[in-house]
């Protein structure tokens, strides 16, 4: 049977550690902590920070504030769920999942203004990932989302691996990978996309926190 309440003790975190989650005790505090937190830019090479990792650095990409998200609704006594976005020629993006009276809701981080919080108000997964759908596109301004996955529980995981395992969580992203993906549009459709435009563009280049500067 899976643990309804995440213990400090069963996570392996510090008790300062911990105290940071339990102060997280809704998906919009949770939110709000995650856009605070500079984007993780990967400057030393790619991370895949760890829960403890992150509270640490003060910094996150989308898999790993993903992740911290889960542990924080965790803690509170909700189930530690992420959705796989799978897109085509751009990066696949993950997000933390949350229910309200039957409803769907994701918490994401991410540094250009899109694909980031969605309110509880989605039916399904499907309306859920459509929602990003419009705005998912690569810097050629080519619509990218294809695909979803169902959600993937970590309370099926050793914390070990993804809320105390420094820098090092690719299993969790692998087995995100692996897991069965429903396609959001047709071979068809995908060929009929219309590209952003100029005004889109430019909107989608809006950016939360500044890259540094590269030596």
């Amino acid at each position: 049977m899976k643990p309804r309440f995440a213990r400090r003790d069963d996570l392996g975190l510090t008790k300062a550690e911990f105290r940071v989650l339990q102060r997280l005790d809704t998906p919009r505090k949770i939110q709000d902590f995650l856009y605070a937190l500079p984007a993780n830019f990967e400057i030393g090479g790619q991370t895949a920070l760890s829960v403890r990792e992150v509270l640490r650095r003060r910094r996150a990409h989308c898999i790993e504030g993903a992740m911290l998200a889960a542990c924080a609704l965790w803690v509170h006594g909700e189930p530690p769920l992420l959705m796989d976005l799978r897109a085509e020629q751009d990066y696949d993006h993950v997000v933390a999942l949350f229910r309200r009276r039957g409803c769907w809701g994701a918490i994401s981080k991410t540094n250009p203004a899109v694909l980031r919080w969605r309110d509880p108000v989605y039916r399904s997964l499907r309306e859920l990932a459509m929602s990003y759908f419009h705005e998912y596109a690569n810097r050629r301004g080519q619509k990218t989302l294809r695909s979803y996955s169902a959600p993937f529980d970590l309370r099926g995981l050793d914390p070990k691996l993804w809320v105390t395992n420094g820098k090092n969580c690719w299993k969790v992203g692998e087995l995100l990978d692996e897991l069965p993906h429903r396609a959001l549009i047709t071979r068809a459709q995908a060929r009929a996309l219309r590209p952003r435009d100029a005004t889109e563009k430019k909107a989608g280049a809006l950016l939360e926190h500044r890259p540094p500067r590269r030596v």
